[in-house]
């Protein structure tokens, strides 16, 4: 059904996580057991003009395994068919996390800075607060200005967790 939304409930070791697929492509990995955030659900819904369906897809399938491998220290970097649901300046972001190595860091003056926006710091934020695809997309590696954690849509814990992970050999 080509205006379905799949989904399916993921628990990674810092929490609930609902994976969507839309086509052939991953969509969604958001905090949550059955739902994504509200904020975040019908943004999706309304940009795709699609409705949510509880069903495994190949594309989510190979999500879990990935997330797996990530969490068991055996992914750095993920190779999944990906969905960016959003503004030309949300997706310009979003496109510029995974250039972020693993186990590293930025603030997000240095992400606006990289993106060419100095001055734009505060839609930077906004554009990494409404990612839709945590983790993969990973947003958790931005900090604030004196290296502190800062929001995060799984809470400062499941934040801190990822980037602990990321500094395990």
């Amino acid at each position: 059904m080509s205006n379905a939304i799949y989904l399916q409930p993921y628990a990674s070791p810092c929490g609930p996580l609902v994976l969507g697929s839309y086509q052939d492509e991953l969509c969604l990995c958001d905090w949550g057991e059955s739902l994504p955030r509200p904020t975040v659900e019908k943004r999706i819904q309304r940009y795709l003009k699609a409705t949510f369906f509880h069903e495994e897809t190949d594309i989510i399938s190979l999500a879990k395994t990935q997330l797996d491998e990530y969490f068991n220290h055996q992914r750095t970097v993920f190779t999944l068919p990906l969905l960016f649901v959003g503004t030309p300046m949300q997706q310009k972001i979003w496109e510029m996390l995974p250039t972020i190595a693993y186990g590293h860091t930025l603030s997000y003056a240095q992400l606006a800075q990289k993106a060419g926006q100095p001055q734009s710091v505060r839609a930077v934020a906004n554009a990494i607060g409404a990612n839709a695809l945590s983790i993969i997309i990973p947003c958790h590696r931005i900090l604030g200005s004196n290296h502190s954690l800062t929001g995060y849509a799984g809470g400062l814990a499941a934040k801190e967790f990822l980037l602990s992970l990321e500094q395990q050999p």
